[in-house]
């Protein structure tokens, strides 16, 4: 048990740092579905600044998100149905000294009355027997239970995949999607903040937060001396178009995420590229690039393109003290291939 606990620890380092990861109890499963520390003390501060004080935390599991609000000073009830989950939540409060601000309560969801608390979170569990849930109301509890419970709080936020589909989000909540050093993390639909059907895009560490302006999308045009890479959870909440506005750029194809612009501007929701080839994509062109450039550190990039980044990679046998990022994508709707360095600044 001890050497287990020691391997749940290690693994749960980059959700909690080595200092909270090594002093806490986790499950298996808690591990893997914990919000990551970052994530959820976003949302704490999130509630912080809606004047909460107290939530109820339904679907809690190991205490990720409850240790986050305590920490924000945030009385919270933590609610599961695991006897076993729930110790572990008492152990991890005390472990980090916040056992008096969170208590713990063994109970369905369903059965828990909410009446008494400024806002409520629900976590649903999003993985079952098989693996990944994509059918929100295959979650336990389903979505539209949650949705229920969080219409009946003044505040409430719903974790969620980030997946989701935009026409099932209800009209009066505000939809976040969250990144965290590049990688999505989750989307989470906000409802008593004042800004129904609103879509935003919020990255971690920053934090930086685009909200849309419900912008149509841009018309695509040729391709510019730079392209922009949009982060994931800007792509997620449908606002590319809010950062092509920020840099002066359009598509390179309708149906590609990819914005393109003659001048650089900086922005901290794409990663910005100077190009220095546009080719349509053939494979003996681009080996012949790699030799005669002496290219030895190869990012392949694909967005639109059905070839295979580490097939095309051993196909070049990069050698040599330069580098180059390749795109694969469209542009126009032809296969492409874009050669080029990260833009500075």
């Amino acid at each position: 048990a001890a050497l287990g606990m020691a391997r749940l620890r290690q693994r749960a380092v980059a959700k909690f740092g080595a200092e909270d990861a090594y002093r806490m109890y986790f499950t298996p499963g808690g591990v893997e579905q914990a919000t990551r520390a970052s994530v959820a003390a976003h949302r704490a501060r999130r509630f912080a600044e809606l004047g909460v004080r107290s939530v109820a935390d339904l679907c809690c599991g190991i205490g990720g998100d409850a240790i986050a609000l305590a920490r924000a000073g945030i009385s919270v009830l933590a609610v599961d149905r695991s006897e076993e989950t729930c110790e572990v939540v008492r152990a991890n409060a005390a472990a980090l000294g916040l056992g008096g601000l969170i208590e713990v309560r063994r109970a369905d969801v369903a059965d828990v009355d909410t009446s008494g608390y400024d806002a409520v979170f629900v976590d649903p569990a999003r993985r079952g027997g098989r693996g990944r849930i994509f059918d929100p109301e295959a979650y336990s509890p389903p979505l539209s239970w949650a949705v229920e419970a969080a219409r009946t709080a003044r505040h409430a936020a719903l974790k969620i995949a980030p997946g989701i589909p935009h026409e099932i989000i209800p009209a009066e909540a505000e939809a976040e999607w969250i990144s965290d050093g590049g990688d999505v993390k989750e989307a989470v639909l906000w409802f008593g903040t004042g800004a129904p059907g609103a879509r935003s895009a919020t990255l971690l560490p920053g934090p930086y937060t685009l909200l849309g302006a419900g912008l149509p999308d841009p018309e695509p045009g040729p391709v510019g001396r730079y392209l922009y890479e949009p982060d994931g959870a800007v792509i997620r909440a449908h606002l590319v178009a809010d950062v092509a506005r920020q840099v002066g750029g359009r598509l390179i194809d309708p149906t590609i995420a990819y914005v393109t612009a003659d001048k650089m501007r900086t922005t901290p929701y794409a990663a910005a590229y100077a190009i220095t080839d546009v080719l349509p994509f053939n494979l003996k062109k681009l080996k012949a690039i790699v030799r005669e450039r002496a290219i030895g550190v190869v990012v392949i990039k694909k967005r639109g393109s059905a070839v295979e980044p580490e097939e095309l990679r051993r196909k070049l046998k990069p050698s040599g003290p330069n580098s180059c990022v390749i795109f694969l994508t469209r542009v126009a709707g032809a296969p492409s291939m874009l050669l080029g360095q990260p833009a500075a600044g």
